[in-house]
């Protein structure tokens, strides 16, 4: 990672910002540390940087406070919109699974194949735009505009599948719908990582992420509305209501929208100097180097080199794929589910606790990891219980053992994967092209396996779905040997940090320095 070189820093800047942490320690002090030795990196960190003029002579306690504000201030109008903005994201994505169990294949004549492949072909289109959809969001600077535009189109696709009649029809849109998602969640990873420091992350990625488990509950309660109460109404199938109804409240929030998202901390007109100041400084302070500046500053091209040339892009790749994969099964979620015998209606009611259960334990998950500042065990824990949830599905078709599994399948898989969402953040930390390249690519390659497991979800493998089960424990293992492989090498690179030595992709200690205060998150 190319460092950007720095000034060195007048000695009692440097004193000033060791006794601010020694009088109000780290909020993610690592096991074992003491704020004295926290104070002492402080200082090394520090050297070259320069901290707003308002904030050299202010008092830790009047920091916190402005601090605490500012959080608020940005976490009140970015947190509620895209949570929102998330939820509509997923139900749009995934919509065709309680279409399906509402006359879909019925209605367009489709083959179990055709429709399998109108679900896995989204994902084809996801894939192609999500590198350069997040290049050209860092290149922008504008997320207000961009994230918002791209809502409001996926939301004229996602309604128009309605007036499909036939499988071409479907797929093609299908393809588009994905092309256009594709911008919103790696946009938004990378969203909030130009708003928070490391040690917020986790938390943040955990509630923008509650909007996909939000939606798995809200979409299985509003398909069995629709399909319960209007079908036939004006002559319209309960399928094509519920693409209209999700595709319209899509568009008017995507429009509320511009009003409400702020933009990167520099270009965010709604605070005032001191907040855009401090906002910026936040994460200086946390990495030891500038972040987002200006678009001329952005290179399309250079972040993505950095990105596809540090080797640890591909072991997170890895582990970010095999957590996604052994996942696949909420693409069917509502399919699998009627495996225990229910009615359409029952089916979409009971597809609800296990994602109102996954937001709880995602949550509690995602806060502990912030607080410890530990990102391995909040993975692997949660994929080894999915491992024994998937073994419990392909060995029993008995409707409690069952439906004890499905309860714990989601929450297992989605609590793990923003935990290692926001590991990569912690792990690409700078420059911000480099970090939106390998969130997009990582992201984008992660999701390539919904291409193919919607194959191994016909009709014809109800109601074991044995070999999907199967595929999706033996992933999830894979993904707890990858996570084990991460940690063992950011320890390695953890220690020759210690030592004083190069160590690419890092915070690298500057001229002057014996060492960097950057580690890596583990």
């Amino acid at each position: 990672m190319a460092d950007i070189p720095v000034s060195e820093r007048k000695s009692d800047v440097v004193e000033e910002n060791r006794l601010r942490y020694e009088d109000s320690g780290s909020a993610d002090e690592k096991p074992g540390s003491t704020k004295i030795e926290d104070a002492t990196a402080a200082s090394i960190r520090f050297e070259g940087l320069q901290p707003p003029e308002f904030l050299r002579n202010m008092s830790a306690e009047d920091r916190e406070v402005l601090e605490v504000a500012l959080k608020r201030k940005i976490d009140a109008r970015l947190l509620p919109a895209i949570i929102i903005m998330y939820i509509l994201n997923y139900i749009d994505r995934n919509n065709i699974a309680a279409a399906k169990l509402a006359g879909i294949e019925e209605d367009l004549n489709l083959t179990s194949t055709e429709y399998q492949t109108s679900v896995s072909i989204l994902f084809v289109g996801y894939l192609l735009m999500q590198i350069p959809s997040n290049l050209l969001l860092n290149k922008l600077g504008k997320p207000a505009i961009y994230l918002p535009t791209c809502m409001i189109l996926w939301g004229v696709i996602s309604a128009a599948t309605a007036a499909c009649t036939n499988a071409a029809g479907l797929l093609a849109v299908r393809f588009f719908l994905g092309f256009v998602e594709a911008a919103y969640f790696p946009g938004c990873l990378y969203y909030l990582s130009c708003w928070y420091t490391r040690k917020e992350l986790g938390f943040r990625t955990a509630i923008l992420y509650s909007g996909a488990l939000i939606s798995g509950a809200f979409s299985g309660l509003i398909a069995a509305g629709v399909n319960y109460g209007m079908d036939g109404a004006r002559g319209i199938s309960a399928w094509q209501w519920l693409f209209i109804i999700e595709g319209v409240a899509t568009v008017v929030i995507a429009f509320a929208c511009f009003f409400v998202l702020p933009n990167f901390p520099r270009t965010t007109s709604w605070l005032t100097d001191q907040e855009r100041e401090l906002a910026v400084w936040r994460l200086e302070e946390d990495i030891g180097e500038d972040d987002w500046r200006g678009s001329k500053e952005q290179s399309f091209w250079q972040g993505a080199k950095l990105a596809f040339t540090d080797e640890k892009t591909y072991v997170l790749m890895l582990l970010t794929f095999c957590i996604v994969a052994s996942g696949t099964v909420t693409n069917f979620f509502p399919a699998v589910v009627k495996t225990l015998g229910y009615n359409s209606t029952i089916t979409l009611l009971l597809t609800a606790p296990p994602y109102v259960l996954a937001v709880i334990v995602t949550y509690l998950n995602a806060t502990h990891a912030d607080k410890t500042g530990e990102r391995y065990w909040h993975i692997v824990g949660p994929m080894s219980v999915a491992i024994v949830t998937y073994i419990i599905a392909a060995t029993t078709t008995a409707i409690g053992p069952r439906y004890f599994s499905m309860m714990l399948m989601v929450p297992s898989v989605y609590s793990a994967f923003v935990v290692a969402l926001a590991w990569i953040s912690n792990t690409m930390p700078r420059p911000p092209a480099k970090r939106a390249a390998a969130l997009a690519f990582i992201n984008a390659v992660s999701n390539c396996s919904s291409i193919y497991a919607s194959y191994m979800y016909p009709n014809s493998a109800a109601p074991a779905y044995t070999t999907a089960m199967v595929v999706n424990c033996v992933t999830a293992v894979i993904s707890v040997l990858t996570g084990t492989a991460m940690r063992f090498i950011l320890v390695r690179l953890n220690k020759k940090l210690e030592r004083g030595e190069y160590v690419k992709g890092a915070i690298n200690a500057q001229a002057g320095q014996t060492a960097s205060d950057f580690r890596f998150r583990i």
